[in-house]
């Protein structure tokens, strides 16, 4: 029982460090920009060393994916296996006003520091391992593909490739307007509407 408790304490401290790391990373970007955003300098923020910065972090762009980590996770039953696909749409859609609710709260200095290019976390290619939502995505619609409840019109990777894009082009527009744009509003639209297209209609 001892070692239980004690393997949660050690648990928990990493989430804490985890934590003070990534407020100091948020910090630097709102505060400075991503091009004050080194490890040094994340470390003297954080109040931690090097070294227990790569405890936790392989790179300064795998830290700045962990903050996919942290949104509110998507209720499970929403992304059971659809009965139409009108279900299925909606649920997509939802995981994403999901995602434009957190980006809210990290705030419009954070976005628009980490929406850059030189964020190599961005990089679909190069990702560690996340649960980020367009993994959710593929995942929910390849079941639903496989259960003949969707059919689609594109293959499955084009189309989870189109979804990413259309969101970033959302999350980078509601930038570009500092914020002064229905982010929640356009990105249901544009899904919706991509969606409608990617989807074949039943009986057909």
């Amino acid at each position: 029982m001892s070692e239980i408790q004690e393997l949660t304490k050690q648990q928990q401290k990493s989430r804490e460090t985890k934590k003070k790391i990534f407020n100091a990373a948020k910090n630097i970007l709102q505060e400075k920009g991503y091009e004050a955003l080194s490890i040094k300098n994340i470390c003297e923020e954080a109040g931690v060393s090097n070294g227990s910065f790569y405890h936790h972090f392989k790179t300064k762009d795998d830290l700045l994916s962990y903050y996919i980590e942290e949104q509110p996770s998507i209720n499970p039953d929403l992304l059971d296996l659809p009965e139409s696909p009108e279900e299925a749409k909606t649920a997509i859609i939802q995981v994403y006003l999901n995602y434009v609710h957190y980006c809210q709260d990290l705030g419009l200095s954070f976005m628009s520091n980490y929406y850059t290019p030189k964020n190599q976390s961005l990089n679909p290619a190069i990702r560690t391992e996340r649960p980020y939502p367009i993994v959710t995505v593929h995942n929910y619609l390849k079941k639903a593909l496989d259960a003949g409840v969707i059919h689609l019109s594109y293959p499955l990777e084009d189309i989870t490739t189109d979804i990413r894009m259309i969101v970033i082009g959302n999350v980078f527009e509601w930038c570009l307007k500092n914020g002064d744009a229905d982010f929640e509003g356009n990105m249901k639209r544009s899904l919706q509407a991509y969606l409608d297209g990617a989807f074949k209609p039943t009986g057909r």
